[in-house]
């Protein structure tokens, strides 16, 4: 039975079948639901907190130190 995954972008379950693994050379697994994730996450290298369609969105801004 395949196991449901999540996107380690924006939070969103991802059906089996569906979705892009990445693999680091490090040997660790990225799932991403479509493009507008991977590309955000890896090349953007954008923080999932600050945009609110993902469900890791922070209200009120993330404060700096």
């Amino acid at each position: 039975m395949p196991q449901p995954h999540t996107c380690i972008f924006c939070g969103k379950e991802i059906p089996p079948g569906t979705g892009v693994m990445y693999v680091k050379n490090d040997g660790t697994i990225y799932w991403f639901c479509g493009r507008k994730c991977r590309i955000s996450f890896l090349e953007f290298k954008r923080d999932p907190r600050k945009f609110k369609w993902t469900t890791k969105y922070v209200k009120g801004g993330l404060k700096k130190r």
